[in-house]
């Protein structure tokens, strides 16, 4: 299996519909823009985020099995897909692609 590197690379944050619907307590998500996280044989990278990882996992396992050009050719990079975690109120944007290892 290749190896995928998996990087949040946007957040957005709906202030309203948090201070409407979150319960004040809830902590922030501790995703760090541009910190890159590891994919070794499709395994969720250590301090990866548990919630995330149910949404990029499919397109990881796909491209670590030699998965290309998901949705027709709607990135520039054919070995990598762009997933935004399912946090309604905080979601990241993740760039994942296979590290191509010489």
């Amino acid at each position: 299996m290749k190896k995928i590197k998996i990087t949040p690379i946007a957040r957005t944050k709906h202030d309203a519909l948090i201070l409407q619907y979150e319960n004040p307590d809830v902590p922030e998500c501790e995703m760090v823009i541009g910190k890159s996280f590891y994919s070794i044989n499709a395994q969720m990278p250590n301090g990866f985020c548990s919630s995330a990882w149910q949404n990029v996992y499919p397109f990881v396992f796909a491209l670590a099995s030699g998965a290309k050009d998901f949705y027709d050719g709607w990135l520039k990079n054919k070995e990598s897909a762009i997933i935004a975690c399912n946090d309604g109120l905080r979601p990241v944007s993740f760039l994942i692609e296979v590290v191509n290892e010489k």
